[in-house]
């Protein structure tokens, strides 16, 4: 629930709390679980197009999703998103 500069909280996220600043916009980062998975692990997963994991992430959100009987929402992935902050990427290594 405590946002790691200079992303946002996953909790912020889930319960609307969070919006996309100007350059979270130009980032291509929007409301929805795409974000998250962006905030969780973007460095690997996001910005790159699609992507195996990301497609099973999603499955999974869905799944659980129709269990509680709640919408999906929009922005579902993160491929066109740029990662959160300037960090190491396993690809620099």
């Amino acid at each position: 629930m405590t946002p790691q500069s200079p992303k946002p909280s996953c909790h912020n996220v889930i319960i609307g709390a969070w919006s996309p600043s100007t350059s979270d916009r130009a980032a291509g980062r929007a409301t929805g679980y795409g974000v998250i998975t962006n905030i969780i692990n973007g460095g690997l997963e996001c910005g790159k197009g699609w992507n195996a994991q990301v497609e099973d992430r999603i499955g999974f959100y869905k799944r659980y999703c129709d269990i509680l009987g709640v919408s999906y929402g929009n922005n579902l992935d993160c491929y066109n998103q740029r990662p959160f902050g300037n960090g190491v990427s396993v690809d620099s290594m």
